[in-house]
């Protein structure tokens, strides 16, 4: 099958997405705007050939160049794993008259303010929310919802320019720092707490489920620099707490149209036992997340993921052994890294439960916190028990401490 998969290596977990259509033994077809001998090697090994575009995220100025080069004889698929590209891929498929989510229904997936217009018209619960593009609007939501509230990007990914705000003046000082976003949506705040609902689905309907909690919730993690922010995949998926926040997830799925691929949804758990819905991608989630639910069963969702959208078909054995706690970390100081203290001794104390950390090296600039969930790098871990992972993601938190200067 011929597969045109757009951004094959950026981000980078895209690499895995496009070895997985190749392992299938399908032509995959990439587009980005970087030049071919700056791929990584097995990105170059996995395509059957690669169009550079001046700025990939410019859909006026790619899609016609996209079409140009498939001429008369298109792929078969039309994909993308990463968010800003997904209505991209749809409008493609749309052209070609290709299998997969039309226009409309991505539309929904990437706009915050319409999904909820469609999974609450659905009957389901979803927090108040009001479309703002100006300064006046965003008062006016204030002033209909009250204090606490969120203010976030109507388009945006994760929880980039996303605001708790308690009282008018915070709500200032968020509107100062928003005001490149075009469109926000201004929200009711839900107290409890934070989880995903991920999947890869077949025609809507899911055939791998996975749960996975928020410590602290994802705004908070954002807004103070000292936190180590944890997620873990839980392997009880069927304890009672979380059925609620599962059976929202496969109704918001049903409600919004959902046919092949990832879906990455994030939900509340409030303190009486409520699911209240937050948002929800068509594509899977960032920041390893796969990785844990790969580690999780000890499978290859990249692979199948490709089986998924290519011929419909899911193989996996996936029984779920292990919690898994990935850790970020932020360094303390500006500049470079300068020296890494605490891993040997954590991870002699994870002895079997160590997965494998992706720390920051000495003389690596840091990264801006404040703008990527993976900080200054992660640690991952796993164990069958959950409280003797979560012992080792918050041991990890407190005692690994990285330094620059």
């Amino acid at each position: 099958m011929r597969v045109l998969f757009l951004a094959p290596a950026y981000p980078p977990e895209m690499i895995e997405y496009t070895r997985g259509l190749a392992e299938l033994g399908h032509e995959v077809y990439g587009v980005g705007d970087g030049p071919a001998a700056a791929l990584p090697e097995s990105v170059r090994r996995s395509l059957t050939d690669y169009l550079q575009v001046p700025q990939l995220l410019n859909e006026g100025d790619t899609a016609p160049r996209v079409l140009s080069w498939f001429g008369e004889r298109p792929p078969e698929r039309a994909l993308s794993n990463w968010e800003p590209l997904v209505m991209l891929a749809a409008r493609l498929r749309e052209h070609w008259g290709l299998a997969g989510m039309a226009v409309d229904t991505v539309r929904a997936f990437r706009d915050k303010q319409l999904m909820k217009e469609r999974v609450a018209s659905a009957g389901l619960r979803v927090p108040r929310a009001r479309r703002v593009r100006t300064v006046a609007e965003c008062q006016a939501a204030a002033d209909t919802f009250g204090y606490p509230l969120i203010i976030k990007p109507i388009a945006g990914a994760g929880s980039a320019d996303t605001y708790r705000c308690d009282d008018p003046a915070q709500l200032q000082r968020a509107l100062k720092l928003t005001g490149h976003v075009v469109e926000a949506s201004v929200e009711e705040f839900i107290d409890g707490e934070e989880f995903t609902y991920d999947t890869l689905c077949i025609a809507g309907v899911p055939v791998y489920e996975n749960v996975a909690q928020y410590l602290p919730k994802p705004i908070e993690a954002r807004s103070q620099e000292w936190i180590s922010p944890i997620q873990v995949a839980v392997r009880a998926q069927t304890q009672p707490r979380l059925l609620p926040g599962i059976e929202l997830g496969r109704k918001v799925l049903k409600a919004l149209g959902m046919q092949d691929g990832f879906t990455h949804m994030e939900w509340f758990l409030t303190p009486g036992g409520e699911a209240v819905f937050g948002e929800i991608a068509c594509r899977p989630g960032g920041a390893h997340l796969v990785d844990m639910m790969n580690y999780a069963a000890d499978i290859n969702l990249f692979r199948e993921w490709a089986r998924v959208v290519t011929e419909r078909k899911f193989e996996a054995n996936a029984p779920r052994r292990y919690n898994v706690a990935i850790v970020f970390k932020r360094a303390h100081g500006q500049g470079r890294i300068t020296r890494i203290e605490g891993l040997d001794e954590w991870k002699r104390a994870a002895g079997a439960a160590f997965v494998g950390e992706h720390l920051l090296r000495p003389g690596t600039p840091r990264r801006n916190w404040k703008r990527t969930l993976l900080s200054d790098g992660h640690v991952i871990v796993r164990h069958a028990e959950w409280e003797e992972c979560l012992r080792l993601a918050k041991l990890a938190a407190t005692d690994i401490r990285l330094y620059a200067e």
